[in-house]
């Protein structure tokens, strides 16, 4: 019978996995303040459930390392505001116009979007303030998002905005294009700022990140 705190732990393993990436059983043991036996009990009844994968990287002489990751199953695990019907709805229309309308039409959604982003910010606060309120918008949409000084306590160095979770990832699998958008939004949102992507979901990494500057 799994416990209340045995599923909390479990959560709280996956949220660790989702915003650090790969990380051993002594790394996640030192995050979550478990014993790594607690830990690797848990890791064994996640993978069995299929919710994480694991693979071993040789470090030198001894034993290999087994380094944990989220699989799609367990990044399905966070909600998301946009589902199927979404997707299919997208196929529909592709079926139906040309590709080149089919990017107007995209196109449009994220102008109408970025527009709204850059109302909701743009409102003579400081840079700090503009970007959590950003933040908080992409927070509303479902996104797992947080930012923090590039520099810790040089603000002039700008700040890193990154999300975790992409709360439109079944739609972005089917049409990358409206995540690579992204980027365009952020950079009409904050007109004053250079906006550079880091890290890209798409590009198979673990988070999605960008580097926000002041000109």
């Amino acid at each position: 019978m799994v416990t209340s705190q045995q599923s909390t732990t479990k959560q709280d393993i996956l949220l660790c996995l989702l915003k650090q990436g790969q990380q051993t059983a002594h790394e996640l043991s030192d995050r979550l303040a478990i014993t790594p036996q607690g830990i690797r009990r848990h890791l064994k009844d996640l993978e069995e459930e299929g919710l994480i994968l694991h693979q071993a990287l040789q470090g030198g002489m001894g034993r290999p390392n087994h380094v944990y990751a989220l699989s799609t199953a367990g990044r399905q695990q966070f909600p998301d505001r946009y589902g199927d019907f979404a997707v299919s709805l997208l196929d529909t229309l592709a079926a139906t116009v040309s590709p080149e309308q089919m990017e107007q039409i995209l196109q449009q959604q994220w102008q109408q979007k970025a527009q709204l982003y850059r109302a909701a910010v743009d409102d003579g606060r400081v840079l700090a303030d503009r970007v959590e309120k950003l933040v908080a918008l992409r927070r509303a949409e479902g996104y797992i998002a947080e930012c923090y000084l590039a520099d810790e306590g040089n603000a002039a160095a700008g700040f890193v905005l990154t999300e975790y979770h992409c709360a439109i990832a079944q739609i972005a699998e089917s049409f990358p294009v409206v995540c690579g958008h992204e980027l365009e939004m952020f950079q009409f949102a904050l007109p004053d700022c250079r906006v550079e992507r880091t890290h890209w979901l798409v590009d198979g990494e673990h988070r999605c990140g960008y580097s926000i500057q002041a000109k």
